[in-house]
């Protein structure tokens, strides 16, 4: 179990710059979670950290040893990664036991170690099999144990999750969240979805074209998120972007979205957005803040009328799509509350939720 420090860390392919001076410094037993497109550079910083990718140019340590040019196997970590890379001719307990055998440990140790980490893994009863005679999750779930028998410092995964089904990927976070909790290890988990980062996360770290656009705790990071590029990524269905302009309104102050729609700005905001009056702005609302009309239960919600262009029921919710000014706005609705394709619906929206963006540097302000 190691700190993991990250200083002006850079990897160039030829001419492209894959990974661009990026600083992260993770805690001691911290599961953090490197999140982005494809291309953002999250897993070949994933690699470097593994010791699979030479560094161009700057620091990585582990615990208090700088390791660029220390070799992957002497690193003291342990990866799983997205195809498992089990042995298919060894059993369950022989792939689980392997690195350890090549360690030299004593057979009363490997055995020992084993079992422990099959008890965690719920996977006591698979041992005598091989990896043919098991399901995906299982497969995991060994890959998993793999690792765990070595007691790295820390833990890499590599979009472990994604080869699986939808349902078996809902149950593998929980197991993974839980293991995570038993056994108290240092975690870097690299995933294209942002629905596995909130739920796995102490902090997610966001890329974004070989750059960190912003490193927060999930809750933190969905309430205030610090860039265009990390409101639109983290939350689902992604935040609504409508080009707008800060206006004045009697004392205070307004988003005008459109001829007919000028919302009110809370007051305790004022201050903050006054320099951006007559500007040309970008408003950023979650579809879960644009709602079926409410009772307002304090300052900062307000009604406006809107023509329902597609509804796309969900279950516990429908997603209502509306139009403003030309452009696509979703609300969240109680199914029952929701009129009919083609009509109007009164709605309400929060403001004391709104995201002004700049729309010359993407920056939240």
């Amino acid at each position: 179990m190691a700190r993991i420090l990250i200083n002006d860390l850079r990897k160039r392919f030829d001419d492209t710059e894959a990974v661009r001076g990026i600083h992260l410094d993770i805690a001691h037993n911290e599961f953090v979670v490197l999140v982005g497109p494809s291309g953002c550079g999250k897993s070949t910083t994933l690699r470097m950290i593994a010791g699979l990718e030479e560094v161009t140019s700057g620091e990585i340590l582990i615990g208090d040893r700088v390791v660029n040019d220390v070799p992957p196997k002497d690193r003291d970590i342990a990866m799983v990664f997205q195809n498992y890379a089990l042995y298919p001719h060894m059993t369950v307990y022989e792939n689980m036991a392997f690195g350890l055998r090549l360690r030299r440990l004593d057979r009363s140790e490997i055995d020992s170690r084993v079992q422990q980490a099959a008890s965690i893994l719920n996977i006591g009863d698979l041992l005598q099999r091989r990896p043919k005679q098991l399901s995906g999750g299982q497969r995991q779930r060994v890959a998993m144990g793999r690792a765990i028998v070595r007691n790295p410092q820390a833990f890499l995964f590599d979009e472990p999750l994604s080869n699986l089904d939808a349902k078996l990927r809902v149950q593998m976070r929980t197991e993974i969240k839980k293991i995570h909790q038993r056994v108290k290890t240092t975690v870097v988990y690299v995933t294209h979805d942002q629905v596995e980062a909130m739920t796995l996360a102490d902090r997610i770290v966001v890329m974004n074209a070989g750059v960190i656009e912003q490193v927060a705790s999930p809750q933190e990071m969905y309430e205030n998120p610090a860039t265009r590029f990390v409101a639109g990524f983290i939350g689902s269905p992604s935040m609504n972007f409508l080009p707008c302009r800060v206006v004045t309104m009697g004392t205070g102050l307004g988003v005008r979205l459109s001829d007919e729609i000028c919302l009110p700005i809370p007051d305790d905001r004022t201050s903050r957005y006054r320099p951006h009056v007559d500007r040309e702005m970008v408003f950023g609302i979650r579809p879960e803040h644009v709602t079926e009309q409410r009772a307002h239960a304090g300052p900062g919600q307000f009604d406006f009328d809107a023509l329902v262009d597609v509804l796309e029921p969900m279950g516990m919710d429908t997603m209502v799509f509306i139009s403003i000014d030309g452009r696509e706005l979703c609300a969240r609705s109680a199914p029952k509350a929701v009129t009919e394709v083609g009509k109007k619906m009164r709605l309400t929206v929060d403001m004391n939720n709104l995201h002004l963006i700049d729309p010359t540097t993407d920056r939240v302000v």
